[in-house]
């Protein structure tokens, strides 16, 4: 609203400006021909009651008094000229001392033979005033050209650029007050709209994925203001169930992780057990009828139950199989970002060289790896006075990088050996399943994770994708 004042005044006043310009240009122009032609009728009239010959060389004694009269009577002075040009007479009393011209140039002239209507207006400046001289032939009385008939005018704009002024300067006082109206007004109204803006501004502040969040609710709120709680309400819903998917996600992550180590654990023993229930079974002496059957007997039962739990470890190992990746050309940069606009932590910050990495890579896994990474880091800096965890994204030969550094506690030396492991964890929470699932990942991928730590200063992981890369089933 104040811009709209404030340009509508600007371009009201280069209107008026402008407007007062062409009036003024009109004005003299017409003020110049009225001028010309009075002054041509009474030439024309002292030409007819005249007694000389009407020739160019009598010009000067036909109007050697009638000159100062007719200038007087109009109000104007003005020059007589011969054809070629000399100065034979002028109205001005002091003419050695006027700058009036001996002798017209050869391009005043020119343009007044070449002129249709012959007559010729030239346009000079004078002492900071615009200054216009016309040319016109003077005729004798069969219409025959005998002289030329040159009238100086001088623009005065004094009266009309008072005007300007005056008329800019109430335009101005009115503009001034719409513009203390516009101000005043656009105050109330940008308080009426904030006022519910910061009611959602204030619910967006305290939103956070590892709670249930609430609703907005407004009574009678504007239209825009209302698709904006509609869409705040919408996400609220969307990101409680992708918590809840996440949630689930990272269950599901941490079984299969969990049942890896189950199925190992049982089938280890499983193909011992097997071959030494055979063994017995080849090795025993077959000279008693009862031991033997009782020995055959007790060996299927147990190599029965011995394939029941390498069934039942199959089903574990088959259960802790990554799924099979999705594989898509993705923008790194925008999946890292989304990735993180599910942390609320305001000293979590993110950084990349380009706008775009295309890569080829499964979207979920992807995120998997950035949230790991950086709720790692979260969790490394909650006693630092200044946490501060930034990610960012590079592309390094064919390979893109993805880093997460933070200031937090560091790694100790003998700690970071271990720090991969499924089960291993320097948290009092949680399963220690995080790190080894995101070198699960990034292995999966033929890629490569690294970290540098300095206890007490912070951590940097670091993690390398191909670009390019088949997907593997």
């Amino acid at each position: 609203m104040i811009l709209l004042v404030l340009v509508a005044s600007v371009l009201i006043m280069g209107v008026t400006i402008y407007q007062f310009r062409e009036i003024n240009i009109d004005y003299h122009q017409n003020r110049m021909e009225r001028k010309e032609e009075q002054i041509r009728q009474s030439i024309d009239l002292a030409i007819q009651k005249t007694t000389y010959p009407v020739t160019t060389e009598n010009l000067g004694l036909i109007f050697k008094d009638e000159i100062y009269e007719i200038a007087v009577v109009q109000n104007m002075n003005f020059n007589l000229y011969t054809l070629d040009g000399q100065l034979i007479k002028s109205s001005r009393p002091k003419f050695d001392n006027d700058p009036v011209p001996t002798c017209l140039s050869a391009e005043v002239l020119n343009n007044l033979e070449a002129s249709v209507d012959k007559r010729y207006v030239e346009k000079n400046s004078a002492a900071g005033d615009q200054y216009q001289a016309s040319y016109t032939y003077i005729s004798d009385r069969q219409f025959k050209p005998i002289g030329i008939l040159n009238l100086p005018y001088f623009e005065d704009n004094s009266f009309n650029d008072k005007e300007l002024k005056e008329f800019l300067a109430r335009l101005g006082g009115v503009y001034f007050l719409m513009l203390l109206l516009a101000i005043g007004l656009a105050y109330f109204v940008s308080k009426y709209i904030t006022r519910s803006l910061e009611t959602i501004s204030g619910m967006m502040e305290r939103t956070d994925l590892t709670r249930r969040n609430e609703k907005i609710h407004i009574d009678k709120p504007g239209e825009e203001i209302e698709k904006l709680i509609s869409s705040y309400n919408a996400m609220i819903d969307e990101l409680g169930q992708s918590a809840a998917k996440l949630a689930k996600s990272e269950r599901e992550q941490a079984w299969r992780e969990m049942a890896k180590q189950v199925a190992h654990e049982i089938k280890n023993p499983l193909t011992p057990m097997r071959l030494s229930v055979q063994s017995f079974q080849r090795n025993f002496d077959p000279n008693d009828p009862d031991i033997n059957e009782k020995v055959d007997e007790y060996s299927k039962t147990l190599i029965q139950q011995i394939d029941t739990m390498s069934s039942i470890a199959s089903a574990f190992s088959n259960f802790a199989k990554m799924p099979a990746q999705q594989n898509e050309t993705l923008n790194i940069v925008e999946v890292v970002k989304l990735a993180l606009d599910i942390f609320n932590e305001d000293y979590i910050h993110f950084i990349t060289e380009e706008e775009k990495i295309i890569a080829k890579l499964d979207r979920t896994q992807l995120v998997r790896v950035v949230t790991n990474l950086v709720k790692n880091a979260i969790q490394a800096v909650p006693d630092v006075e200044s946490p501060r965890i930034l990610v960012s994204v590079a592309v390094e030969d064919d390979m893109v990088k993805i880093s997460v550094a933070d200031n937090g506690v560091g790694i100790e030396k003998e700690l970071e050996d271990k720090i991969f492991e499924p089960k291993f964890t320097t948290k009092t929470s949680g399963m220690g399943l995080g790190l080894g699932m995101v070198k699960n990942i990034v292995e999966t991928y033929k890629g490569t994770i690294k970290f540098t730590s300095q206890p007490g200063k912070g951590t940097v992981f670091c993690v390398k994708f191909p670009r390019e890369i088949m997907s593997n089933k």
